[in-house]
């Protein structure tokens, strides 16, 4: 019996090591080679680089190069489910998370990444990005700001 709840939390350890980073969606930038509703894993767990992978590319943003952080909110009501659901789905609404970072590259040409997040991945990422940047997030209207902040 121990050994198998040892081999349990050690299994439940990796997972949770496995985890490398914030999966968002690329929306739209500067970036060659990623195209727009390209998934990405965003890894801010280094000290001094901001990782970024897709399936066609990879590459990393220095925290010192990042020079924007700007954070938006699109809320919006659920029209198709309530037409094809319920009408319940009119009360609720969906909110999509963006966040915009803009860094200078290696030949110092301005770049910009505009990234759909997850809503459980917003605050921990904005958080992180903060710490390691050392930039405020600038939020777009009020409504982005308590979403951010929480």
């Amino acid at each position: 019996m121990k050994s198998g709840l040892v081999l349990f939390i050690g299994l439940a350890a990796l997972l949770h090591a496995g985890d490398t980073g914030s999966r968002v969606e690329y929306t739209g930038g500067t970036i060659a080679g990623l195209h727009p509703k390209t998934s990405v894993r965003l890894q801010v767990r280094e000290d001094d680089v901001l990782d970024v992978t897709a399936k066609e590319i990879s590459f990393q943003i220095p925290y010192k190069d990042i020079n924007t952080l700007e954070y938006g909110l699109k809320v919006s009501r659920r029209y198709l489910e309530a037409a094809l659901i319920s009408p319940m789905f009119l009360i609720a609404k969906k909110k999509t998370h963006f966040l915009s970072i803009g860094y200078v590259d290696a030949e110092g040409h301005q770049q910009a990444m505009v990234l759909q997040v997850g809503s459980g991945d917003i605050r921990p990422l904005l958080v992180s990005l903060e710490a390691r940047t050392g930039r405020k997030v600038e939020y777009q209207d009020e409504e982005a700001r308590k979403a951010g902040k929480g």
